[in-house]
């Protein structure tokens, strides 16, 4: 039995009040979040090249056939080892995770061990960006007002990198992001006032930072 189990809604940790209605729930899509939270191709083109060095040593010192296996294969091994650690922890963290919006707020219920849900009302959003993928995954970052702050080590890896100072929660490598992005933008227009809506922006051809516009306070 999974302790999710016991929600009364999927990724809600209570019902919904009444009138609040769900727009979209999902979570990242496991491939592209182990490529590009857990760096598991840099982190396998590391390995190539040592493995690569490796037989070229052999070859100018003139080892052996059988001198050079032993160390390949270990490194092979380590390398096996490590990649295989990061694509469990990348399974995990997809698998668990599930971004809620509703008309109201951003839900965010995340945890590979210690489950926790994050309640983002619109109020408490000051900014949105969205950076889409080539894939069509995509980053929706959310930039929370100063009064409203979530520790970085608490949100990842569901924040944006860089950001530890002023960390924002995201919505990592979500699929068909530019709709999802669409979405909000249109839900947070219904709640707050036109004038302090941020426009979200999709760049889905090519992998660059839709910089957002700030949303004013919430009256």
């Amino acid at each position: 039995m999974s302790e999710h189990e016991f929600e009364p809604v999927r990724g809600l940790p209570e019902p919904l009040p009444p009138g609040e209605t769900i727009l979209w729930q999902g979570g990242p899509r496991f491939v592209s979040l182990a490529r590009r939270s857990f760096h598991a191709v840099p982190i396998a083109a590391y390995f190539g090249v040592l493995l690569a060095w490796r037989a070229v040593h052999a070859v100018q010192s003139g080892e052996t056939w059988a001198q050079a296996t032993v160390p390949m294969a270990l490194l092979a091994l380590l390398a096996t080892v490590a990649l295989g650690l990061l694509a469990v922890l990348a399974w995990f963290a997809s698998s668990t995770a599930v971004y809620t919006i509703t008309d109201r707020r951003v839900v965010m219920r995340i945890g590979i061990v210690l489950t926790v849900s994050y309640n983002l009302p619109f109020k408490a959003i000051e900014a949105a960006g969205l950076r889409a993928h080539r894939d069509g995954t995509g980053d929706i970052s959310l930039l929370l007002t100063p009064d409203n702050k979530i520790a970085w080590l608490n949100l990842w890896p569901h924040v944006r990198p860089w950001r530890v100072k002023r960390p924002e929660p995201t919505l990592r490598s979500v699929p068909d992001a530019a709709r999802v992005a669409d979405l909000l933008g249109k839900a947070v227009a219904a709640t707050l006032a036109p004038a302090s809506v941020a426009t979200l922006r999709s760049t889905a051809a090519r992998e660059t930072r839709v910089e957002p516009r700030p949303l004013a306070a919430a009256h």
